[in-house]
């Protein structure tokens, strides 16, 4: 008798209706009834398994990523405008430094490493707070920002100013002077040709009028990165 219920390894009975105890309120669907013979007597050992609870798994809902709107032109141009103002720098001066850095492509990348609009090298960006070069208004905002940071340093000088943005401000008090780089001659004089062209087109179309007899202010850059400055008067 011991023998056959030591080879009796496992016996089990599902429960159809709930049993009595512990477990009473227990969905007989949820009980199982198990009987065993015992190693050391040979009795049958009755014992009630409760199956785990089925937990169904939460919905997990798709990431929705919304994609960022580029930048439009109207919405560029709304940055200048008002960094520039924040900034009590001329619009225009900006617009003219994005157009020859960038041509005004936000995704613009030099090779030397420069990014964005206004082209800030990445050890520029970190000095000035910037995390993402490729956003349109924080680069504008870093641009800006740096752009005043230069012109009060050499005391409202555009000409060296604009070289430092190019060449760095080493290289302006190593030179007393716009450096003799052939690129930052040449990037000064794009940005104050493209600085006279922006107020010349803005005076034809009546942005600045003058009355007669008023002084009018000529801003150009010669061929060898001068800076001119005149007064004329209105006929």
């Amino acid at each position: 008798m011991r023998s056959c219920l030591s080879k009796a390894a496992l016996l089990v009975l599902a429960g159809a209706t709930a049993l009595p105890g512990a477990n009473a309120g227990v969905p007989a669907h949820k009980l199982t009834l198990v009987v065993r013979a015992d190693q050391r007597s040979g009795r049958l050992v009755r014992a009630t398994l409760v199956s785990p609870r089925q937990v169904p798994a939460l919905p997990v809902p798709p990431r929705v990523v919304e994609p960022r709107r580029a930048a439009s032109a109207t919405d560029l141009e709304t940055f200048v405008e008002e960094i520039a103002s924040r900034y009590d720098l001329d619009p225009a001066l900006v617009r003219a430094v994005i157009e020859v850095e960038s041509g005004y492509n936000p995704r613009a990348v030099s090779p030397k490493g420069a990014t964005g609009l206004m082209q800030l090298m990445p050890a520029t960006a970190r000095r000035l707070g910037v995390r993402n070069s490729f956003d349109p208004r924080e680069n504008v905002e870093g641009g800006v920002r740096y752009l005043k940071y230069l012109l009060e340093l050499f005391n409202g000088d555009k000409r060296l100013a604009l070289a430092a943005y190019n060449a760095g401000e080493g290289a302006v008090f190593r030179y007393g002077d716009i450096p003799p780089y052939p690129e930052t001659t040449q990037y000064v004089y794009r940005v104050g040709k493209k600085l006279g062209e922006s107020r010349r087109a803005n005076q034809q179309a009546g942005g600045v009028s003058g009355r007669p007899g008023q002084p009018r202010l000529i801003e150009y850059v010669d061929s060898e990165g001068r800076w001119h400055i005149q007064t004329r008067l209105e006929p």
